[in-house]
């Protein structure tokens, strides 16, 4: 019986994801989504507006949060960017260490969260959003999704920032010269 409701919910997943691809082909009318469909919308980002950008960006990490199980800690996907930040343990992101996976260590994908403590001082406070095993048995599509998921959250976090700063800009009384 689990075994049929597993195979059930790997068919319901994939069944979303192929009307998210659509989703994505209607707004962007992008010829192909596929497995490689980071680099079709890389390309087809070079002649787009900045706000066809972002909706770019929300729908593939929208894709991303229930392909990569996200959606079982974090339910509701407009809440995932409620996070200050977003992290991974295991792979490195630095420059110097950009998808080298750390031996020995656990992949998760880490949000950071700041909650006030029992005297009221906010502490930061790690969550993890989901966890993908040892670093030597992760699979390299799934390290390179779980990449590109956490890079385009930050991503849409920076137009939400910019966002806030263009808002509280047109606020001020810029006098004329």
């Amino acid at each position: 019986m689990s075994r049929s409701l597993e195979k059930l919910k790997a068919l319901n997943n994939r069944l979303e994801e192929k009307l998210e691809i659509r989703e994505v082909n209607s707004l962007f009318k992008l010829k192909t989504v596929n497995t490689n469909a980071t680099s079709e919308l890389r390309a087809e980002n070079a002649t787009l507006s900045s706000d066809e950008i972002r909706k770019n960006n929300i729908v593939r990490v929208k894709i991303l949060y229930k392909k990569l199980g996200i959606f079982e800690k974090s339910p509701d996907f407009s809440q995932i960017f409620i996070y200050k930040a977003m992290n991974l343990s295991g792979i490195g992101l630095k420059e110097e260490d950009f998808g080298q996976v750390r031996e020995g260590k656990y992949i998760q994908v880490i949000a950071i969260t700041y909650e006030p403590d029992k005297n009221g001082k906010k502490r930061a406070k790690n969550i993890s959003l989901g966890y993908f095993g040892k670093a030597e048995t992760l699979d390299e599509t799934l390290k390179n999704e779980i990449i590109e998921f956490v890079l385009r959250w930050r991503y849409e976090k920076a137009f939400q920032n910019l966002e806030h700063y263009k808002e509280l800009i047109e606020k001020v009384n810029v006098p004329s010269t």
